[in-house]
């Protein structure tokens, strides 16, 4: 049975990886009217992954005798000005949301919620391969600078960097 006080701060997580799976959504549809069809598909199959998470949270409170809350959404933004600057605000995104996951992490073992505190080590993990993922994409875009041929491969390359990464289980490494 989860306390009150865990049950909220899921809830809460649940939101910001329904949020983070439409922020990812949003640069998706931006990197696709851009024409950088590559980027817009590593970045829809990001959001589906962000929303797996979210189910993974809504089932764990459901099951645990908590009731899972959907909540309305913030809206993303829709403008991301360059895809250099859209991949620093991915980067940016995945720091938040490790931190929100340590603060989770924390309240369990305030709480002595050692189940909770168990099934969020995966989401731990997960995180620092998508910080470490995204660290990696920033490099590469940071090599390319202005260079369109750069961007041109990057974009064809980018989807292989996802394959590769999900077929080894070491993103970004």
């Amino acid at each position: 049975m989860l306390s009150k006080k865990v049950e909220k701060a899921l809830n809460d997580q649940i939101k910001i990886e329904a949020e983070s799976s439409q922020v990812y959504l949003s640069m998706a549809s931006w990197a696709e009217v851009k024409g950088l069809e590559g980027i817009a598909g590593f970045m829809y199959g990001h959001s589906d992954e962000e929303r797996m998470h979210m189910l993974k949270l809504v089932k764990y409170v459901n099951e645990r005798g908590g009731h899972a809350k959907i909540s309305q959404l913030k809206a993303p933004e829709t403008d991301f000005g360059t895809f250099q600057k859209m991949f620093q605000k991915l980067y940016d995104h995945e720091i938040f949301v490790s931190n929100s996951i340590n603060d989770l992490v924390h309240i369990t073992l305030e709480e002595k919620d050692y189940a909770t505190h168990n099934f969020l080590q995966w989401y731990v993990a997960e995180q620092i391969e998508e910080e470490a993922l995204a660290r990696t994409i920033l490099d590469k875009i940071n090599l390319i600078g202005n260079d369109k041929g750069g961007l041109y491969l990057f974009d064809r390359d980018i989807q292989q960097i996802s394959v590769e990464s999900a077929a080894s289980g070491n993103l970004g490494e």
